[in-house]
């Protein structure tokens, strides 16, 4: 017996110049949503981004009852996809097409344009169920022929059919619509995944790059697309984080399990601090990067050695080992070059706030070093690093760390750089004032500047000239 669907909510609120042009559209033919709108609007999330598939038209007519509203570009001739500006935002407006496979790779499809297509048999080319949806925005029509909603409901990613492993692309895009939608993978498509595990050399590195960017910039729970790539055998490809897939942590520190089931919640805590959701994207996802690598040195550095009476887990010096890790994983992946040195500053930071004995507070000094070590990233970004790893060991938390991270926060906001690393008191112009020639000594004397201000030698621009008098006379 079929469980019946609740109803459909009223259809979503179309921007009133794509309105326009939808109405233009079903005169000629029969236009669609399609995608990750239609998914969106079921998800009871406002859909940002509208994509139409459009019926019974043909291509020139299409494309001329467009050319009414705004300036077209046909991007994909060959595809049936034509591109159409409306009030500074673009539509892709595309016609119904087969697709088939005749090299290897992401690419290597033929694809034909069949205006005349049923929607069931268009709609089986796309890769999961809850993206083969269509929903027609006049009668509010709902076509779900490979019943995606169902799918949705039940939290359930699955293939839409058998041509899903013609494209390895689709595992990554498993990943990454794991951790945004929250979601499991279903064990039949799983398996698939695990048959194309070798085509993983055939995508192109930016293509790899685009789906982890969405990963780490828009994941709800990103553990769910870690366990993905787990689950479907892929996590192969990423050795860095194979490798902590069975690492041991000692159980009363860390009662959750091995380093990989720890990292998972530290990813998905990150994913639900508000701090961490009101950032702008590119940060988000650098921060991301951060908690999934911080552990990255631990499987070479974990043995067991005797503490208080038994042997422990251990992993020494483990911040350190991450950095290089975690540098070689963002390049290999594709990732940005600026992105790299954020990440891997605040992966060896990432002990800071064990830097000051117990019972006391961190010194000024300390703060103001930790602040130029993390450059390009601050305290501020840092805290939300350690808040995430604490966060990331249920269901022990444990209050003395808590405390000493509220201390670092505390104290770097007293000293106005927990959002950036001090402002060099003492620039060139001030050497130049004090008749001095620009040259190579400039470069010494202005570094040996910024550490006694670092140190606290002074604090003010009249104490850094009074520092400069002194170490210009050799006291």
């Amino acid at each position: 017996m079929t469980t019946p669907q609740p109803e459909l909510p009223p259809p979503p609120a179309l921007p009133a110049p794509l309105l326009t042009a939808l109405r233009a559209v079903a005169t000629v033919g029969r236009p669609l949503l399609v995608g990750g709108c239609v998914r969106d609007w079921l998800s009871g999330r406002e859909p940002k981004d509208f994509d139409i598939e459009v019926y019974g038209v043909a291509p020139e007519q299409l494309a001329a009852t467009l050319a009414r509203f705004g300036s077209t570009d046909p991007v994909g001739k060959s595809f049936g996809v034509i591109k159409l500006r409306l009030g500074g935002v673009d539509y892709d407006f595309a016609l119904p097409r087969r697709e088939t496979k005749t090299a290897a790779g992401h690419r290597g499809f033929a694809v034909g344009v069949d205006p005349h297509l049923p929607p069931a048999e268009a709609l089986a080319r796309r890769d999961f169920t809850l993206n083969a949806m269509a929903l027609d925005p006049f009668s509010g029509e709902l076509i779900d022929p490979h019943h995606g909603r169902a799918d949705l409901a039940a939290g359930l990613l699955r293939h839409t059919g058998p041509a899903f492993v013609e494209d390895p692309l689709r595992v990554l895009r498993a990943m990454q619509f794991a951790g945004r939608f929250d979601l499991r993978i279903a064990p039949g498509t799983a398996a698939l995944c695990r048959e194309i595990t070798g085509t993983f050399a055939e995508l192109p590195v930016e293509r790899v790059w685009v789906e982890w960017e969405k990963w780490a910039a828009h994941s709800r729970r990103p553990g769910a697309g870690l366990r993905v790539l787990a689950e479907t055998g892929w996590l192969a490809h990423f050795p860095e984080i194979a490798a902590l897939v069975g690492t041991p942590q000692d159980p009363e520190w860390h009662p959750e399990g091995d380093v990989f089931v720890h990292t998972c919640h530290s990813c998905d805590a990150l994913a639900a601090l508000p701090d961490w959701q009101s950032r702008p994207a590119n940060e988000r996802r650098d921060l991301m990067f951060a908690v999934l690598a911080h552990d990255f040195g631990k499987p070479a550095t974990t043995r067991q050695e005797e503490k208080r009476g038994r042997l422990r887990w251990v992993s020494p010096d483990h911040d350190n080992a991450s950095g290089p890790i975690a540098d070689s994983f963002l390049a290999r992946i594709g990732s940005p070059l600026d992105t790299r040195p954020f990440v891997h500053a605040l992966v060896v930071n990432h002990f800071a706030h064990l830097g000051w004995p117990a019972g006391g507070s961190p010194a000024p000094n300390f703060l103001r070093r930790l602040a130029r070590r993390l450059a390009p990233a601050t305290i501020a970004q840092l805290l939300l690093v350690l808040r995430a790893d604490h966060l990331g060991r249920p269901p022990n938390l444990c209050a003395a760390t808590e405390r000493r991270i509220e201390q670092l926060e505390t104290a770097a906001r007293a000293l106005a750089i927990a959002d950036a690393a001090p402002r060099p008191l003492l620039l060139g112009r001030h050497l130049v004032a004090a008749g001095l020639r620009p040259g190579p000594r400039f470069k010494a004397i202005l570094d040996a500047a910024y550490e006694a201000q670092t140190e606290g030698v002074f604090t003010d621009e009249p104490g850094a000239h009074a520092w400069l008098t002194g170490h210009l006379s050799g006291k």
